[in-house]
């Protein structure tokens, strides 16, 4: 068969494969023209899940009489005009694909007016090759797309499409994500008819949190803290939830580089290891971040859905990620942010449930009070005994030996307030001025050794440990160049590794704290890394690992009776911890009932 040229039409359907994959991606096109055109309003209107009619109107700058045409030609477009502009792109669009593949597979009527024009002007396609004229018309300055009957001409298209109600959700989650870019646009949502937001300009925070608690919940938005970080021309900030906050999967996870929703790998990755530590096994952060930088620093022409990018350098941005996000997750102590942090509990998430403990993290709650030795019994109690001794407590009742708090002291202020009693030896009731506090006592204070152990190793540097009989590894040649470029890396955590082939590795010296670990498993994750990422942190997290068995094993157990002082000490230990929220294992240590939760369980004030 002769090669030949396809018609223009054709092509154009052929493009529509890519760029509209589904109703909800017209929705993000048109969105992105409006944006790009300047609008500060823009209504959507959909009926039958997209199938049947979207229609989006904003008050941007128009089209000119002359563009109209030319704007449903593939690649005319107003925003880049040379490849410069290309490596510097800051629109959201830029192809001038979207318009004529949604022209080829819908019937589309474009009526527009610009700020130079006293008349509007309407053109209207049927999924035709050649386009009518354009007439004038009555429309107010801006655009208004009309799309409808969406592959109409393309049945086998149609029918991969799913139910009404399907169809219409990713719309709803599509303009909700593009809503979060830009809090000072205004954005209205009708499906069938009824209208479902209508979320105003917002000039202030308080506004832009409202618009998050919109999309997200208000849950999110009590368990999420607001940061700016700045380092030279990278920016990042917005809202990043507590890590007892979680779910089940990356539903509430939106990432936007200079206004622009992505979905990258490297920024992925960059989270995860910002949330080791913290998070229970299996779960997922949430958040609402926004990165800016310059332009000519991502590269956005990767795929037509512009969903995809990449960066020039990404080990850097990697780097600038991570520390920003794990530095605020480990600032958040207990008493900054009281109210965010008090309700960052999954008692408020009734739909989000966390799963029950593994057998490997769960801890064993005798039934049976258990009789330690007394030295055993005296070790404990010396952990939080000095650190009480410096509480002026004051005993009240001889028999019973219950310490309460000076008068001096209980108006001082603290976070977890003070400690009233032990529930079965597992949890510390206490009270603050907000209301009831329940702490595990174990999980807390596993977080306070394990941090401790952290940093004492941190101070002492890292204990290395020779091998008797080297380990060798058969790698690839790409691993092996690696480990040769990041020998210092390796070094610095305790490793020495040597290139004797060019494809083969040998280890002569690990850290002391991973004897008896799979070395070479590990060895290859952090090799894996290095050529992905640029860097790693999966040796850290192995010696983490172990420094965390340490601290479960040596926190106060279930069923230890401690008394009012040193279950205050506790309490204080815990408010200047990082990360004191959650334990090593990702589980809360501790939750707040106010006075108002409780009024309502008591129906009191009714």
């Amino acid at each position: 068969m002769r090669i030949k040229s396809l018609p223009d039409q054709l092509i154009n359907q052929i493009a529509a494969g890519e760029v509209v994959e589904r109703p909800s991606a017209v929705v993000k096109e048109l969105l992105e023209n409006s944006l790009d055109a300047g609008a500060d309003q823009v209504s959507i209107e959909i009926e039958q899940g997209g199938v049947r009619l979207i229609k989006i109107r904003d008050n941007g700058s128009g089209l000119h009489h002359d563009d109209l045409s030319l704007a449903l030609s593939r690649h005319a477009t107003s925003k880049i005009g040379s490849l410069d502009d290309l490596e510097q792109v800051a629109s959201l669009g830029f192809r001038g694909e979207a318009l004529p593949s949604i022209a080829s597979v819908s019937r589309l009527t474009l009526t527009s007016r610009s700020a130079a024009s006293e008349q509007a002007w309407v053109l209207e396609g049927e999924g035709r090759e050649r386009l009518p004229e354009v007439k004038p018309a009555s429309h107010p300055l801006g655009t208004t797309l009309d799309v409808r009957d969406l592959f109409f001409n393309v049945p086998a298209r149609r029918k991969f499409l799913r139910a009404e109600k399907t169809e219409f959700g990713h719309i709803d989650t599509v303009v909700k994500r593009i809503a979060l870019s830009r809090f000072d646009v205004a954005f209205r949502l009708s499906h069938n008819g009824r209208q479902l937001f209508q979320w105003p300009v917002s000039d202030s925070t308080l506004g832009s949190e409202r618009r998050v608690a919109g999309v997200c919940g208000e849950a999110f938005m009590q368990a999420a803290r607001f940061f700016e970080h700045d380092a030279a021309d990278l920016k990042l900030w917005g809202w990043l939830a507590l890590p007892s906050f979680s779910r089940s999967q990356g539903d509430m996870q939106h990432f936007y580089v200079n206004g622009r929703v992505v979905r990258d790998k490297v920024i992925s990755h960059a989270v995860r290891q910002a949330y080791a530590d913290v998070l229970y096994h299996g779960r997922q952060p949430a958040f609402v971040l926004f990165l800016e930088l310059d332009p000519r620093s991502v590269d956005v022409n990767v795929h037509p859905s512009k969903h995809e990018v990449r960066f020039r350098d990404s080990r850097r941005l990697h780097e600038f990620i991570r520390r920003t996000l794990k530095k605020v997750l480990a600032d958040s102590r207990v008493g900054e942010s009281e109210a965010a942090v008090l309700k960052a509990t999954p008692l408020q998430q009734a739909s989000e449930p966390l799963p029950r403990l593994s057998q490997q993290s769960a801890l064993t709650l005798p039934s049976v009070k258990p009789s330690p030795s007394p030295s055993q019994l005296a070790s404990q109690s010396r952990l939080y005994s000095e650190l009480a001794k410096s509480l002026p407590f004051e005993k009240k009742g001889e028999k019973n030996q219950i310490l309460e708090p000076k008068l001096a002291v209980q108006q001082e202020e603290h976070p977890l307030g003070y400690a009233l009693a032990q529930l079965h030896g597992v949890y510390i009731v206490a009270q603050n001025n907000d209301g009831l506090i329940l702490v595990d006592m174990h999980a807390a204070h596993e977080r306070i050794t394990y941090e401790r152990l952290k940093t004492a190793y941190a101070e002492q540097g890292i204990a290395r440990e020779p091998l008797l009989v080297p380990l060798s590894l058969n790698l690839s040649e790409a691993e092996v160049n690696a480990a040769e470029q990041h020998q210092s890396v390796f070094s610095e955590l305790g490793f020495e590794l040597d290139c004797i082939g060019a494809e083969q590795l040998r280890i002569r010296q690990i850290p002391a704290l991973l004897h008896g670990s799979e070395v070479e498993k590990l060895v290859q994750d952090v090799l894996a890394d290095l050529l992905m990422f640029g860097e790693t942190e999966r040796i850290q997290a192995a010696m983490n690992e172990v420094l965390s068995t340490m601290a479960c094993h040596g926190s106060v157990r279930a069923n230890r009776q401690l008394n009012l002082s040193e279950m205050n000490a506790l309490l204080r230990d815990m408010e200047q911890t990082q990360r004191s929220g959650q334990c090593n294992h990702g589980r809360p240590t501790w939750t707040l009932l106010s006075m108002q939760e409780l009024d309502t369980l008591f129906l009191r004030g009714r």
